[in-house]
């Protein structure tokens, strides 16, 4: 296994874990998400915190009895610049461990719906990450804000991480993956490394969305792409990132 790659160690899981893998791994991210919130009120959730909240989901997750797996990390790792990241969108899971694997190298911030600026609590971490918000009424004005506040990010050399599908999915639609990363990669002449992600581990819920049942017999995937350039009008890179997601979720079934 590479050095920029990751897999689930062997004897990581927990019996009693195991069998309440709902219950184990949303009581840590309350707990998490808790903690964090009192830290960023008294303004001491450093960036070490934050990836040991990270770590900490990261290896309930193991214990409930889930596998995960990362290829690839060298993609970002050894880039002279910021980035930016585009990723499918698949659950809930993602926002909490992909921090583990990216903020140890590579300060980040994240493209965010308005609405998770104003959740309970969890509203306190978002919001210390400086995100770049939109509220996916007017595309035109969130072009304009994640254009403006991207590439102020980017100056700062503070890479930034984009959910281009416009809601949540199991199913990878090319059709509902924007061009946003692309938009902001061209303007800011700085390489997009492309995420393909499977979290289906984490369902999604009926009655609340972010609430739907934990799986740990699906394993969890992550795959960084090397980074792409763009040139031109950025159509031949935008289907590349599509086809990265898409043949990596094909080749993980």
């Amino acid at each position: 296994m590479a050095y920029s790659d990751y897999q689930t160690p062997q004897n990581q899981s927990m019996w009693i874990a195991k069998r309440l893998p709902g219950l184990f791994l949303y009581a840590r991210i309350i707990l998490v998400v808790l903690t964090a919130s009192r830290r960023c009120r008294k303004n001491t959730y450093t960036l070490d915190k934050r990836i040991d909240s990270s770590s900490s989901i990261l290896k309930t997750l193991e214990r409930i009895g889930a596998d995960v797996f990362v290829e690839n990390m060298s993609a970002f790792i050894k880039l002279k610049t910021p980035c930016v990241f585009v990723a499918n969108h698949m659950s809930a899971l993602e926002a909490f461990i992909l921090p583990c694997f990216v903020m140890p190298y590579r300060r980040v911030t994240f493209v965010v719906k308005k609405s998770l600026t104003r959740y309970p609590f969890l509203k306190h971490a978002i919001n210390s990450l400086d995100p770049i918000v939109v509220d996916r009424t007017n595309p035109r004005k969130d072009l304009r804000t994640v254009l403006d506040q991207g590439v102020a990010c980017l100056k700062q050399n503070i890479s930034v991480l984009i959910f281009p599908q416009t809601t949540r999915s199991l199913h990878f639609d090319p059709a509902q993956f924007n061009t946003l990363g692309i938009k902001l990669a061209r303007k800011s002449r700085l390489p997009i490394v492309p995420i393909a992600l499977k979290t289906d581990a984490w369902g999604i819920g009926r009655l609340l969305k972010d609430f739907g049942k934990i799986d740990p017999s699906k394993a969890v995937r992550m795959a960084f792409g090397d980074p792409i350039h763009v040139t031109g009008n950025g159509k031949r890179e935008h289907q590349e990132i599509l086809s990265f997601i898409g043949e990596k979720l094909q080749s993980w079934g």
